[in-house]
């Protein structure tokens, strides 16, 4: 089981009481005035308490109890909403009674497949032998800095392409705050026409049918991994009763993907433009950006444009809120997303009702991924042709694809969708590696499966890979070499989904971890993994779970040379 799912009651509340005090902890005087300053004057709203949990973490290092209990109470909430919460994040330090607080500067070493195909492991294991008292060293799940590999984040900061004098001199230089990315500013973004389409819009210059029609004839879908339709999305949400909410996620989780980043880290505007324009189009009150933790460059970045917009908006704003993430794979799932927003555990929720019926506080909600916003922007003014004429092989639109691994120049590259990946890697990614040769690929991410190279002429895209097993998802492309192999990364993948399962549903929760143990073995007991995966497909909850298995079905229908020798 996931521990951040496990609460241990037993420390959280008395079980007998104390005659003439009431059951429970007391609240510390002290904690209280700790909590209210930090707080300050900021609502006390059941929604904002992950943001309250992270003023407290920022500010003391670490979630002490005194502090979650003088919390709750200054929040009305119950001890054990709190601490649930608390623990279910990864970027949360949750103590023990007595618990001695974790050293000031954290090291996290990203281990997930990319960065450990460039040896995130050795990376690790120097610098627990290097790092030395006042540092911990921690492994984490992928970081979104993939065409870095391997990456690590000190304190706030990254550090690309990581070595351990390059770690410990960024520990010793005290620089863990992020660095500033150079993006296009409003100022910048208005003297280049921004702006203009969205104010066309809200002037009356564009008509909603017309906006919603150009989307619809672009071809453009959800690229966040879903690939619905943007266009049919926006018609079903504005079709339902106001007030309708909006809620962008860019919780972008996904090994191997970081295309959002990219985009953020350039051209912020191009996106929030779009989002403001879909919120025109749908009718949407207020609007809630969810950014996971891992960005914190992107998150300064954000507050700081969103602030300048708020402050000379070109046409009256609905409400903006940004959100932060916590450190949870699962709440890229949209639902899941919801429920953290909302302040609680990312769990998915049953469906249905669907999101675009009953989402954010149970209104509907128009849910969208950023970079599918990143586009409008380009689709209104270039035309809709001009985007649906990008595709090849018989394919329509413009994928960003996330490219890591063994090529020359790993990265963003925008190619036409229906590309594939032998084309991406010739004519975008300068070839693979000296001393490399092409032997499979990840098509879309740790859950889209992996295949052969000998299958490198497949057009990816929506919909065209899932007759062999994989999906596209997000476009993340990490590419294998004969140095490895697909055993070793489906093993990777499935450590992340045990450690990612939000153990909400017992197929997954405890799929994943058999798994584990299954796929760590010299030989692998393929009829017993064939109905563990099939079972996880077929009653986990949400896709996390259904998806887990996909690379380790591929490996048994694509690699079988790599069972019959452990070499």
């Amino acid at each position: 089981m996931n521990e951040r799912s496990i609460v241990d009651t037993s420390r959280i509340s008395g079980r007998r009481g104390v005659k003439g005090r009431p059951k429970g902890r007391s609240v510390d005087p002290q904690a209280l005035a700790d909590v209210r300053a930090l707080l300050g004057d900021a609502p006390r709203e059941r929604s904002l308490l992950i943001e309250h949990l992270h003023r407290i973490q920022d500010a003391r290092g670490c979630l002490a109890p005194a502090h979650l209990v003088a919390l709750a109470q200054e929040m009305k909430l119950a001890t054990t909403e709190v601490y649930e919460v608390a623990t279910f994040y990864h970027h949360f330090d949750v103590l023990a009674d007595g618990e001695t607080p974790p050293p000031p500067v954290t090291v996290r070493v990203c281990e997930t497949l990319s960065c450990q195909m460039a040896g995130a492991d050795a990376l690790h294991d120097a610098l627990l032998a290097g790092a030395g008292a006042g540092v911990r060293i921690l492994k984490a799940p992928c970081i979104g800095r993939c065409e870095h590999a391997p990456a690590a984040v000190v304190g706030r900061r990254s550090v690309d392409q990581a070595t351990v004098g390059k770690v410990l001199a960024a520990v010793a230089a005290g620089n863990t705050d992020p660095e500033r990315p150079d993006c296009v500013d409003l100022a910048r973004y208005r003297a280049a026409g921004g702006y203009r389409t969205l104010a066309a819009c809200v002037g009356g210059e564009r008509s909603v049918d017309a906006v919603i029609e150009a989307l619809e004839s672009s071809a453009l879908r959800g690229l966040g991994g879903a690939g619905f339709p943007a266009g049919r999305k926006w018609r079903i949400v504005r079709a339902e009763p106001a007030p309708r909410l909006m809620a962008v996620n860019i919780d972008e989780g996904e090994p191997g993907t970081f295309k959002d980043r990219h985009y953020l880290e350039r051209d912020p505007h191009r996106f929030l433009e779009g989002m403001l324009i879909a919120a025109w189009a749908v009718g949407i009150d207020a609007i809630y950006v969810y950014l996971r933790d891992e960005y914190a460059a992107c998150r300064e970045l954000l507050e700081r444009e969103l602030a300048a917009l708020k402050a000379d908006p070109p046409c009256p704003l609905p409400r903006i809120e940004l959100r932060r993430g916590a450190g949870a794979y699962i709440c890229g799932e949209e639902s899941a997303m919801i429920e953290s927003i909302e302040g609680k555990r990312g769990m998915p929720r049953l469906r249905p009702p669907y999101v675009a019926q009953v989402g954010l506080f149970g209104r509907p909600t128009l849910e969208h991924n950023m970079e599918t916003l990143y586009w409008i922007r380009d689709i209104l003014e270039r035309g809709a042709e001009w985007f649906a004429g990008q595709g090849r092989h018989g394919r329509k639109g413009l994928r960003s694809f996330s490219v890591s691994g063994r090529v020359a120049k790993p990265g963003v590259h925008l190619a036409p969708a229906g590309i594939t990946v032998r084309e991406l890697i010739d004519e975008y990614c300068g070839g693979m590696l000296p001393g490399h040769t092409f032997y499979g690929y990840l098509p879309g991410g740790a859950s889209g499966g992996i295949l052969p190279a000998a299958m490198g002429d497949i057009p990816l895209d929506f919909d065209t890979l899932q007759p062999h097993g994989c999906f596209i998802g997000s476009a993340a492309v990490i590419i294998l070499s004969q140095h490895d192999r697909a055993r070793d990364a489906a093993l990777n993948l499935m450590r992340f989904f045990a450690d990612e399962s939000c153990g909400q549903c017992t197929p997954c929760r405890v799929g994943t971890v058999k798994a584990v143990a299954l796929m760590e073995r010299p030989t692998w007991d393929q009829p017993l993994l064939d109905d563990l995966a099939q079972a996880m497909a077929d009653a986990s909850i949400c896709g996390l779970g259904q998806a887990a298995p996909n690379p380790l079905a591929c490996v048994f229908k694509y690699f079988p040379q790599e069972l019959e020798s452990n070499a």
